[in-house]
């Protein structure tokens, strides 16, 4: 009979083993003795003891019964995660590092753990943040960004073992923020070690010397281990030269195979100050590849060697182009070809033909000079063909012993960056037009107030018929013609005063119907379509005006001048529509937020907008117009009302059935604006103001005094007690000296003590004192300087009857002090 040779089986076979051993010998004891109670004794004990035998045996672990409890062996996760160009480090409960690889050492140092990285305090928040929903909930959810000293990388943490006890932190670099990232991903993975394998070191250094990264054919040769990692040393001292000034590793010495030493300097590195430094500043790719004997052992002649070393380079993310000691092309890659603006064109000649005419001598010269003698680098500025007005930092590097090639350019791909450049030099020159208009604006408010207000006082001493009547009028008509220049001025600067209604589009559309026909003439075909159950808006309806009468008789312009006349037939249509919050959502606009709005759309059939000025039309003083026939504020003006009323607008072409371009296509969505209860009831005080007639003791502040005579006279004129001041502390000095007031109304800007400071220093004493400011500049900026209670607004220039019914709104709604 065979048993199984298992635990239980072995147990069995040992028990019945023991069970057979006491019965032999009691037996024995029996025959020995002949004595019973002996024999009895003698049985209780062996059973005793076989008990606990027994025992022993059942409950001991056998060693080919243990489980293996050893702790787990680390060095396996961390060879698992050492991936190139993402850092990862899992910590414990306590935030401790277990393990990390390499690539989290070089990034943030082994003294350092996550969520408690060496980065700016906002990526502090938002590490803590990822740390806590990540032991919440599994992970932290959306991938953030995280900063330092101007690198950057993407984070994202994620909760792992068995008892959910470790946080999995990863970080990739984001390349666009630190070139140097990308060609050290390029020299440590796949691409390097192919690289390395045909006998080519490469290694990625940066301005001061220091080794960033290298490829596995450095490693090996620098230190005999294709493994080591050798960031942090430094470069020059991994060699020597001897008195031929021949270059080889100091590890091999002397006796081994002379290196010839590539220097390409990347050009498209910003320092972590934001600047752009020269190649003298800049990091570099040093490749050395064995001199005399091919291209890293690659074998075969000079000439055989350059088609190899094209397939190389076709694969770095550097624009790079070869040329021979004549100076012609010989290779550029796609990165090179990019960034000189010939993707999908040939390769010309010549280096010489990329630039401008200006610059082809000094780029004729300097490949000359870099193709012959010793190999050095260098740099040069130049100005492409396809971006003349752009100058470019073009790196150059005369390399020795690659058969036919010469110099080695380096280019970089900057078109994003010049874009970027172009958005802030416009925004900057936007800003700076915008100030200088708004403070001419201002100063000329003033003196416009004063014509106007002048007028308004003569008018009142004269009746029509006098033969001074209508020479007022034309001077009081041409002052307030002036007075829309500069509104026009500070519309496009967004600095305007609004005075906004709520109001439905067609009705102003229709307001100006009859405007709009007599400016576009009877060729040109006016037509408007209203969507039904539109949403009201809150807007400047004479502006709106103004944003209409703009967009047609641009389209008339354009119209006449694509059809060569006055006699051009064409069309112009204005279309309102109606969109939901869900139809935002579904266009997927990074600009316009959700929302309802009232779209206005405006169509012609003018030709359309060359794309090469699609992105200016909305700048001051830019015009197609001839010289003399536009002023370039049209749609600038546009732009500033809508912005500033909350909307956006969007210029496009609209096509024709066909395909083609029909015309241009203005959108302007402005948000629906729903009525609150606080309007309600300032409607009901503007009503009970128009009935005002209590009087009340004024204190009028005006630094110029052609303007604060006109207001004294045409607030004395209505019936009120005015004292007047010069300046902010003359009136302040007035209020402290016990002057008692219902009402100051003071300029904003004046010399010494402002029309704010000064209104903060009497709320001091009297803090129930309403304050009407009077000026130039927009309602809505200064409401966010000064954010007083109690603050009214009226804006320059202003007639003497607008002033008068400012005041008496004021008055009506705060009452008189007593």
């Amino acid at each position: 009979m065979q048993f199984a040779s298992s635990p239980g089986s072995r147990r069995l076979l040992d028990g019945v083993a023991v069970v057979g051993a006491i019965l032999l010998s009691v037996g024995l004891v029996q025959y020995a003795a002949k004595d019973t109670t002996v024999t009895l004794a003698f049985a209780g004990g062996l059973v005793v003891l076989g008990l606990i035998a027994f025992m022993a045996v059942r409950f001991q672990t056998r060693p080919d019964e243990q489980l293996p409890q050893a702790l787990p062996d680390w060095s396996v996760t961390v060879a698992a995660i050492e991936q190139p160009g993402q850092a990862v480090a899992i910590t414990d409960r306590a935030n401790r590092i277990v393990c990390a690889n390499s690539s989290f050492e070089d990034s943030f140092g082994s003294g350092h753990a996550p969520p408690r990285l060496p980065v700016d305090s906002a990526s502090l928040e938002q590490l803590n943040r990822a740390a806590r929903a990540a032991w919440r909930d599994g992970s932290s959810g959306e991938v953030f960004t995280i900063t330092k000293a101007g690198r950057s990388w993407t984070a994202e943490a994620e909760r792992a073992g068995r008892a959910d006890d470790y946080l999995i932190w990863r970080f990739t670099a984001v390349l666009k923020d630190e070139p140097m990232v990308a060609t050290s991903t390029y020299l440590t993975g796949p691409f390097g070690r192919m690289l390395g394998s045909a006998g080519i070191a490469l290694a990625l250094v940066d301005p001061e010397g220091t080794i960033r990264a290298v490829n596995s054919g450095f490693a090996r040769r620098a230190s005999g281990d294709e493994t080591a990692r050798l960031s942090g040393q430094e470069f020059a001292a991994l060699l020597r030269s001897d008195e031929r000034e021949r270059i080889f590793f100091a590890r091999e010495g002397n006796k081994a195979t002379p290196q010839a030493l590539i220097h390409i300097p990347i050009q498209d590195y910003t320092d972590r100050k934001g600047g752009r430094p020269g190649p003298a500043d800049a990091p570099s790719l040093m490749m050395l590849v064995d001199a005399g004997t091919g291209l890293g052992g690659l074998g075969g002649d000079a000439k055989g060697q350059t088609p190899q070393l094209e397939a190389l380079l076709e694969q770095l993310p550097l624009g790079l182009a070869m040329t021979d000691s004549d100076g012609h092309f010989l290779f550029a890659n796609p990165a090179f070809r990019r960034a000189a603006g010939l993707e999908g064109r040939d390769l010309p000649p010549y280096p010489s033909d990329l630039v401008i005419q200006r610059d082809k001598s000094a780029m004729s010269d300097a490949v000359r000079r870099f193709g012959q003698g010793a190999a050095n680098s260098g740099d040069i500025a130049v100005r492409l063909r396809s971006e003349p007005e752009e100058p470019v930092s073009l790196g150059l590097a005369g390399v020795r012993g690659l058969g036919e090639a010469a110099v080695l350019l380096s280019l970089a791909d900057t078109t994003e960056e010049t874009r970027l450049k172009r958005q802030v030099a416009q925004a900057t020159k936007m800003q700076a037009v915008g100030q200088l208009a708004g403070g001419v604006a201002h100063d000329f408010n003033n003196v416009l107030t004063a014509i106007i207000g002048y007028c308004d006082l003569m008018l009142l001493r004269h009746t029509p018929g006098d033969s001074d009547y209508d020479d007022i009028q034309q001077i009081k008509a041409n002052s307030n013609r002036a007075a829309s220049l500069t509104r026009q001025l500070l519309a496009f600067s967004r600095q305007q005063t609004l005075q906004p209604e709520v109001l439905q589009l067609p009705d102003v559309l229709s307001e100006v119907s009859q405007l709009l026909k007599r400016l576009l003439g009877a060729k040109i075909t006016l037509t408007t379509r209203h969507d039904r159950n539109l949403g009201a808006v809150r807007a400047d309806p004479r502006q709106l005006e103004q944003v209409i009468i703009n967009l047609a008789v641009n389209a008339r312009d354009a119209i006449q001048s694509k059809g060569g006349g006055e006699s051009t037939s064409g069309s112009l249509t204005f279309v309102t529509r109606r969109v939901e919050s869900s139809d935002i959502r579904r266009m997927g606009s990074e600009i316009i937020p959700a929302g309802d709005y009232t779209v206005l759309i405006a169509e012609d059939t003018g030709g359309g907008i060359p794309p090469e000025v699609l992105g200016k039309i909305f700048e001051p003083f830019f015009t197609t117009k001839e010289q003399g026939k536009g002023t370039g504020l049209g749609l600038s003006t546009v732009y500033g009302i809508v912005k500033q009323s909350g909307g956006f607008i969007f210029a496009s072409n609209a096509k024709a059935p066909d395909g083609s371009i029909k015309g241009a296509r203005f959108t302007i969505y402005l948000p629906v604006h729903h009525v609150t209860e606080e309007e309600l009831a300032k409607a009901e005080q503007e009503e009970e103001a128009r009935n005002w007639s209590g009087g009340g003791r004024i204190l009028l502040v005006e630094d110029e005094d052609m303007v604060r005579a006109v207001a004294e006279r045409a607030l004395t004129r209505q019936g009120y007690d005015v004292q007047t001041a010069s300046d902010g502390d003359e009136g302040f000095d007035i209020v402290r000296d016990g002057g008692e007031f219902d009402l100051v109304v003071t300029d904003v800007v004046m010399p010494a003590m402002d029309g704010p400071a000064m209104a903060r220093e009497i709320r001091k004493l009297k803090p129930r004192l309403p304050i009407l400011f009077m000026s130039g500049y927009a309602e809505e900026q200064l409401r966010k300087d000064i954010n007083i209670e109690a603050m009214h607004f009226i804006p320059k220039p202003f007639s003497v009857q607008q002033i008068a019914d400012k005041v008496a709104q004021v008055l009506a709604r705060h009452g008189k002090s007593g």
